[in-house]
């Protein structure tokens, strides 16, 4: 369920990319605007693309970056409330009732552009962003509650491979969908992935459970286990926050600079490169659904392959938890980093070009056993916040990429302009990935140790306070 969850999220986020071409009016778009090419490769073949339909609505690029940000706003500003708020709240009916809201406002985004243009459309992508918030610190949460750690590798990544799923489904069906659907073709868009939406936020409401103490059905002896293998006893005991001993964790750190690197150069090999390839080599990826998608699969299927590696690797006590994450992210971020380089040398050879970002994104596939499940190794209690600060700050790095790389090319797309937006790309890549080997580690933290709990002060019954542990409070408001 949190798969399908995941993939449900990143159809919502990438399947408006799609639809806006099809809604706007790309004669209006482009009038007056030539398309800036790069001379140095003559005698490379172009690509005679189908003459775009025209759509509704006469919106101007930059009027169109609007709608797209828009998402990205809500998304990025709820993360960390929401991790606080699973934390204390529980995460399962934050994530349920999220994407609920999310997926049924889809299908008011077709009467919101319709009606009230782009500031109407802008709202309802906003309020999506707003209800998609939950998703990654609440699945983070969940996780540390039901996957034992020498299972964390391969479940976190079946998990977060849902991310990528959806985007293979979601670019070439949704395609489709604006090409041959009802009312007009890509209104159909939003309907449909907002009933797909709609039925797995109320199927996750009904039948799936915050942890194994209140699943109805579980097997007693599967509960303990679980419990035991997290916490060490059989109940889950949170206490508040360690805000202070967060701040001072070097750990905690590697993770977010790990995480803010891969989404800065995600974001450029995923949005970029294309650009380089239209602009440089007079290739558009994305008039080919197929290849667009390839990068995607790549990595969904390597991120799968590498995390059943990753638990063996635990799992037969050859390798420490430490050991493991370090050298699985090495070939997540280092891989990538490598490949941006490559990318900036083969000239006006764009298969061998899109060969290269194929492998760079498939052995990104790494960070999933990597950085992105070590929050739990690292704080069982508090990996869903530790996830919603990281995953907060990535976003607003990932955003950075595209703003870098515009402002390095804007006028001389040339070969060398484009050296530069590779090589930065590949460098933070690098470091932070060399950042994270050094301070990184698969150990839980004494600050999330059980046993090292602060004492704190209950009211008793005549208004005194007693000195109670604060693990026995919740121990005893769960029974």
């Amino acid at each position: 369920m949190l798969f399908m969850g995941m993939a449900n999220a990143y159809v919502m986020r990438t399947n408006m990319s799609v639809a806006i071409v099809a809604m706007t009016n790309q004669t209006y778009v482009k009038q007056g605007h030539e398309d800036i090419f790069d001379d140095e490769c003559p005698n490379t073949n172009y690509t005679d693309l189908p003459k775009e339909a025209d759509g509704e609505f006469k919106w101007t690029s930059s009027q169109q970056g609007y709608v797209l940000s828009s998402f990205f706003y809500g998304y990025v500003i709820t993360q960390i409330p929401f991790g606080i708020l699973a934390k204390k709240y529980g995460a399962m009916k934050f994530l349920g009732w999220g994407m609920l809201l999310n997926s049924v406002f889809a299908f008011l985004v077709p009467l919101g552009a319709r009606e009230g243009g782009i500031i109407g459309l802008s709202v309802i992508r906003f309020i999506q962003g707003l209800g998609e918030g939950p998703i990654v610190p609440c699945t983070h949460a969940m996780l540390a509650k039901w996957i034992p750690p020498n299972e964390r590798s391969r479940m976190g990544a079946a998990v977060y491979a849902g991310a990528q799923f959806g985007t293979i489904v979601s670019m070439p069906l949704s395609g489709l969908l604006a090409e041959y659907g009802f009312d007009g073709g890509w209104p159909s868009i939003f309907y449909v992935f907002g009933i797909i939406g709609t039925v797995w936020s109320i199927a996750f409401l009904i039948f799936c459970y915050e942890d194994p103490n209140s699943h109805p059905t579980i097997d007693e002896k599967e509960r303990k286990y679980i419990n035991h293998s997290l916490w060490g006893t059989s109940d889950i005991k949170i206490p508040p926050v360690p805000w202070k001993s967060i701040m001072k964790s070097l750990p905690f750190y590697a993770i977010l600079l790990a995480h803010m690197g891969h989404n800065y150069g995600y974001e450029t090999l995923m949005t970029e490169l294309p650009t380089y390839m239209n602009q440089v080599l007079r290739f558009s990826l994305k008039a080919n659904g197929i290849l667009s998608a390839l990068p995607y699969l790549a990595m969904w299927l390597f991120s799968m392959f590498i995390s059943f590696i990753a638990d063996w690797m635990i799992s037969s006590s050859r390798f420490t938890h430490t050991t493991t994450r370090k050298i699985i992210n090495s070939i997540g971020q280092y891989g990538p980093g490598i490949a941006l380089i490559a990318a900036s040398y083969t000239g006006c050879d764009r298969v061998l070009t899109l060969a290269i970002l194929t492998i760079g994104v498939g052995l990104n596939g790494g960070i999933y056993s990597g950085f992105k499940i070590n929050h739990l190794d690292i704080t069982p209690r508090f990996a869903g916040i530790l996830m919603a600060i990281t995953n907060c700050s990535a976003n607003l790095a990932g955003l950075l990429a595209p703003i870098a790389a515009g402002n390095i090319i804007e006028g001389k797309p040339t070969i060398a302009q484009w050296q530069i937006v590779f090589f930065i790309a590949a460098f933070i890549y690098i470091g932070c990935g060399t950042f994270y080997n050094i301070f990184a580690s698969g150990e839980r933290q004494p600050w999330d140790n059980p046993e090292n709990d602060d004492i704190v002060q209950s009211p008793s019954a005549n208004g005194h306070q007693n000195s109670v542990p604060i693990t026995n409070i919740v121990t005893e408001s769960r029974h």
